[in-house]
């Protein structure tokens, strides 16, 4: 996976959107929203929880069982 984890946080930080606040949303810890901003892990409630939030897809890398279903 080539995600944007740099990307992905001053998208956040535009936002004014905390991991905490994702975690707590995917009801996971904040490490994992982490490592899964950063492409260390591929954790699928944290990428939806991002997308719920408004993340573009784009700076994500979606798992191929999770394209198209953005809007779910």
């Amino acid at each position: 996976m080539r995600r944007a984890g740099n990307k992905i946080k001053g998208w956040m930080a535009e936002k004014k959107i905390k991991v905490i606040e994702i975690a707590r949303k995917a009801d996971i810890s904040h490490s994992l929203v982490s490592d899964t901003i950063h492409g260390k892990r591929n954790n699928r409630r944290a990428l939806q929880a991002l997308l719920d939030a408004g993340c573009p897809a784009r700076l994500l890398d979606l798992p191929a069982d999770m394209k198209g279903k953005q809007a779910a």
